[in-house]
């Protein structure tokens, strides 16, 4: 799978890095007495908070609750199973070209000064936290790890030279940027074309991905929208962006969402 995501990265055509102006995408839905915010997070960041600007912060803390797409054990205490994203845990990838691919991926955005503490999901747990908000998840992390051992299997990727891996790197760490650069001006169309490719490589990792999923996040949102409150919710960016995207599915629904910036 992250081989196809890598592939669909490095094929998105994105525009060199720039200082735009930082407006990540956010959305609303509401009615009389109920407000869901949605918001699509990057999920590995450089260490420059400037993402979380007014109207994200404004959206967040008149939020009574945060929902994260799933809520990951922190902690020595938590049990190895329990770590899906860690290396220690890649038994349910279907191929050992998964963990290559994923280290890459971690190292590219490392030498880039990118990791998964600084991501917008963490941060935002954070400062739940610390503010005693309510904390959930859309899914649980057995039905995560249920997704990832279901997967199509990866073809392995031909054997090539500390030359040739060395350029894939570059290439990678250049795209990562690029791809914070278009998430932090809200540039959704990046995305768009990321969904496209990947759907092109593995119609079935595009479904069980994004299609299933979004679908029942919107049956969820539904269901929330039945009962007071301001809900902030944060899923990755992709699931906010393209042709099945969770903002289709409520607008299939009659729910529309009106984005905030």
């Amino acid at each position: 799978m992250m081989d196809l995501l890598i592939a669909a990265a490095l094929t998105a055509g994105l525009p060199a890095a720039t200082a735009d102006n930082v407006d990540p995408a956010i959305f609303e839905v509401r009615d009389a007495d109920t407000t869901v915010y949605l918001f699509g997070t990057f999920h590995a960041l450089d260490a420059q908070p400037d993402w979380f600007n007014t109207e994200v912060r404004t959206a967040f803390e008149q939020s009574d609750e945060l929902i994260l797409e799933t809520l990951v054990p922190q902690g020595p205490t938590a049990a190895p199973q329990a770590r899906p994203l860690s290396f220690g845990a890649m038994s349910v990838a279907p191929s050992a070209s998964y963990l290559a691919t994923t280290k890459m991926a971690i190292n590219a955005g490392k030498s880039q000064g990118m990791k998964v503490g600084f991501g917008a999901d963490m941060v935002l747990r954070r400062e739940a936290e610390l503010s005693g908000k309510y904390i959930e998840g859309l899914e649980t992390l057995e039905s995560q790890l249920n997704m990832f051992s279901r997967m199509p299997r990866a073809t392995p990727s031909p054997k090539s030279s500390p030359a040739a891996d060395n350029g894939n790197m570059s290439a990678l760490s250049k795209t990562m940027v690029a791809m914070q650069s278009a998430w932090k001006r809200g540039d959704q169309n990046v995305f768009v074309h990321m969904l496209d490719q990947l759907n092109r490589a593995s119609p079935d990792t595009y479904r069980m991905m994004f299609t299933e999923r979004n679908a029942r996040w919107a049956d969820w949102v539904a269901a929330r929208m039945q009962n007071p409150g301001t809900v902030f919710v944060a899923v990755g960016a992709g699931h906010l962006a393209g042709k099945d995207s969770l903002l289709v599915r409520l607008a299939e629904m009659g729910i529309e969402s009106t984005r905030v910036n």
